[in-house]
């Protein structure tokens, strides 16, 4: 088992930053991918970013792009995603996610690949 807890979120206005952590613990392992969704209300969950176990494939949404990084330190077991730029349609419950391997990346963009979740954290973006 994995246990996933987020943290960051918040109330921000637009044009400002939030940086989301994840930190996993339990059964984990630095070759897992995680990724980071966002629901919001009445809408269903939606892929934001993903990177396998080095960082060096990263996928992210095309809302996002440019705007998110994704991020992990694998020494903490911790994923982070710094949000830049906020905009009000960013205004969601963010969730961490951890697939373990294998995997293929380009996968990584649907919920139903991943193995875990965490509880979620709310941003709140106001314009």
């Amino acid at each position: 088992q994995v246990q996933l807890v987020e943290s960051g979120g918040g109330l921000v206005q637009a044009g400002d930053s939030l940086r989301l952590s994840c930190a996993a613990s339990g059964r984990t392992s630095s070759y897992a991918a995680m990724g980071w969704f966002r629901q919001a209300p009445g809408k269903e969950r939606e892929f934001v970013a993903a990177d396998n176990w080095s960082g060096g494939n990263t996928y992210y949404a095309d809302s996002v792009k440019g705007r998110f990084t994704i991020s992990r330190d694998n020494a903490k077991n911790t994923v982070y995603l710094q949000m830049n730029s906020l905009k009000p349609e960013d205004t969601a419950v963010y969730y961490c996610a951890y697939k373990r391997a294998p995997y293929f990346m380009a996968t990584m963009t649907s919920p139903d690949v991943y193995d875990y979740w965490g509880q979620g954290t709310q941003v709140t973006v106001s314009s």
